[in-house]
């Protein structure tokens, strides 16, 4: 069976930051309590669409691996944040990149969608439905938050990152995959105002969480998940080179690395710059671990992610013999003079007025 190996990485990460005095400026917070409690320092708005950071992160994931847009024969979207419902973001995507051969689609499993769309490259290039695969998380969460409700305003930021996946040419490449979900836990974590659900209601866009069942399980659901895919790859705990988890909250990763029993050296963590960026932060996290040498040619990178749905997954894949970029990409969000508080503070007006 053919395995998927990651050959190309990128990401985007808008220049716009909000810090916690930021937020402090504008809710009942302060730096103190968010850091106490989540470890995030600052985290980046977004000024434009989200499938504009997405092909951001896209270019430079497929100038990484020596690839033209045109090489690509599908583009996988993980978001739970699109542009528009309908059609999927993945599309705009398509057409702002140029991977005219590439079907397109958007995949939703909150912030467990990387690990999702991996499972997905992995079966598609397995089965030879696929070569060459443009897996892609990005969100704008920002837009979704109720700047009120400060137990769930202050862990969110946007960004998107990118991998490309090829056909493994030696014994590198997914060794083993694991993704699950509970639906009877949908409420736990979930976004009001959009969907059908809601047409003809005036209930305004936010996201809503539970934050001691998010944390109880996801302390659970990521440990389970990550011995159950070192298992199926037949490796310990001591195999693994390096893990990059879904960076959802400081306490989470710490409690998670204890229940794998993983030195914090080997376990990558971003949250205090970005915050939670959902299925982008796998991506991001795998981008910059790459640049800063924490990713060696043949090492094991265990990967692993709990989300809305409620969702989780796991993965280990086995890197390859290259840790360099083939090429460079130019790609760029547009320039903004706005500041993270100014984006922040036009998004509260814009929706007082439209409640």
């Amino acid at each position: 069976m053919r395995r998927a190996s990651i050959t190309g990485w990128g990401r985007c990460t808008p220049e716009p930051v909000l810090t916690n005095e930021d937020l402090a400026s504008v809710m009942d917070t302060s730096d103190e309590w968010i850091t106490s409690r989540s470890g995030i320092k600052e985290r980046r708005v977004s000024h434009t669409d989200n499938s504009d950071m997405a092909t951001v992160a896209g270019a430079h994931a497929l100038a990484a691996a020596g690839l033209e847009a045109a090489d690509i024969d599908y583009v996988i979207l993980a978001t739970c944040t699109p542009d528009r419902q309908i059609p999927a973001a993945a599309c705009y995507v398509q057409a702002k990149l140029g991977t005219v051969n590439a079907a397109a689609v958007d995949l939703n499993a909150g912030c467990t969608g990387f690990i999702y769309g991996l499972s997905m490259a992995q079966g598609l290039i397995a089965t030879g439905a696929a070569d060459r695969i443009l897996l892609i998380g990005s969100e704008r969460i920002t837009p979704y938050l109720d700047f009120e409700e400060r137990s769930t305003a202050v862990l969110f930021g946007d960004g998107a990152g990118a991998v490309v996946l090829e056909a493994a040419k030696g014994d590198e490449g997914v060794l083993s995959m694991t993704v699950g979900s509970d639906g009877s836990l949908a409420g736990v974590l979930t976004a009001e105002g959009v969907g059908t659900s809601f047409v003809g209601n005036e209930v305004p866009m936010r996201i809503i969480m539970d934050g001691r069942e998010v944390f109880r399980n996801a302390v659970t659901q990521m440990g389970e998940s990550a011995a159950l895919a070192l298992k199926e790859a037949e490796l310990d705990f001591e195999d693994v080179d390096v893990l990059i988890p879904h960076q959802a909250n400081l306490r989470i990763l710490d409690a998670t690395a204890r229940r794998l029993d993983l030195d914090e050296s080997k376990v990558y963590t971003n949250i205090v710059r970005y915050g939670n960026t959902s299925a982008a932060s796998i991506p991001i996290a795998l981008s910059e671990a790459i640049e800063e040498g924490k990713v060696s040619p043949g090492g094991n990178v265990l990967f692993v992610a709990f989300g809305a749905g409620l969702t989780w997954g796991a993965s280990v894949v086995r890197w390859g013999d290259r840790v360099e970029a083939l090429g460079v990409s130019d790609a760029k969000l547009p320039p903004t003079d706005r500041t993270g508080l100014e984006l922040v503070l036009e998004l509260m007006e814009k929706k007082r007025v439209s409640a």
